[in-house]
């Protein structure tokens, strides 16, 4: 165990780039990590560190051992996978991104019941709509909602999202109810800036068609954008997972359901490479169990359309 305590402490020097950053990763202190790669270089006979203005760096024994260490890390984390399976058993730590607006509303209760489930699996979980670099930042894995950039991550799709325009009783008694998408020319609207794609869209048949809100209300906030919408301040197009709730409850009526919106997914993206860890595996069974199908955000949409 020794042995492979260093192992794990030399790869984490040279993917964080320094002595401090994998301590504090590894929670140990700095002089633990410093013995042992001194130990580590002496029962080798050779440097396989060194130091420059960027830091830390391998050497070239350092990169040869590192693609080695890699390998047997990899392949001690298949064969713990493939027996903690046979009981039924996950371990380890599972380190997750997810988007804040829908982490918070509808990921927590999933990730209490997985944490209740399986006792020996840490979970650490970075909210945030910050697209994170899941190799460079040691993600396991991360939940992403809409067009997808990296084609080098495995995708794994969830669930199905769809955008639905929304606004409040008291907007729509003071301003009018819009019935066509050309009809919220004028309206006041809610601007989301986090959107890729600046224009509402819609389906008319086989017509898309492109509106371009106008508002003095802008946020990168999903949160936000739902609370001015309640408030009575303009239209909103949210995520259906957003506002479900808010049209369950009166708070907000849907608005244009005769004209489709185009769907787009929520995934889970995990590094390349065919062995999936089973704290991944479990994560992402647990998702399609829960989420897989018609989400319940869809179902109160679904039962409008159909009036």
């Amino acid at each position: 165990m020794t042995e492979l305590e260093e192992l794990r402490t030399f790869v984490e020097v040279i993917e964080s780039g320094g002595l401090n950053r994998a301590a504090a990763r590894l929670g140990v202190s700095k002089s633990i990590i410093s013995r042992r790669i001194t130990r580590l270089e002496t029962d080798l006979g050779t440097r396989l560190l060194s130091r420059s203005t960027r830091g830390i760096i391998p050497t070239e024994a350092g990169m040869e051992f590192k693609a080695r260490c890699d390998r047997i890390l990899a392949e001690l984390n298949e064969a713990r996978d493939a027996v903690a399976q046979q009981g039924r058993s996950v371990r380890g730590r599972l380190r997750l991104s997810a988007p804040l607006a829908f982490g918070v509303r509808h990921l927590v209760p999933v990730l209490a019941d997985l944490a209740s489930a399986h006792p020996d699996l840490e979970i650490d979980v970075s909210y945030t709509d910050r697209v994170v670099d899941l190799l460079g930042e040691r993600f396991d894995a991360a939940v992403r909602i809409g067009s997808l950039r990296d084609s080098s991550l495995v995708v794994r799709k969830i669930a199905p999202v769809h955008a639905v325009l929304v606004a409040s009783p008291g907007y729509l008694a003071r301003h009018g109810r819009p019935r066509t998408p050309q009809d919220l020319v004028g309206h006041k609207c809610l601007i989301y800036t986090g959107s890729l794609v600046p224009e509402w869209q819609f389906l008319s048949g086989k017509r898309r068609i492109s509106i371009r809100p106008e508002g003095r209300l802008r946020s990168d906030s999903g949160e936000a954008i739902l609370q001015w919408a309640i408030a009575g301040i303009g239209i909103a197009d949210s995520p259906s997972f957003l506002v479900s709730d808010a049209i369950e409850d009166g708070a907000l009526e849907p608005l244009l359901l005769r004209y489709p919106r185009p769907e787009y997914g929520i995934h889970v993206v995990r590094p390349p490479g065919s062995h999936v860890p089973g704290k991944v595996r479990v994560l992402i069974d647990t998702l399609v169990e829960r989420f897989g199908g018609t989400p319940d955000w869809d179902r109160c949409l679904a039962a409008r359309s159909n009036r």
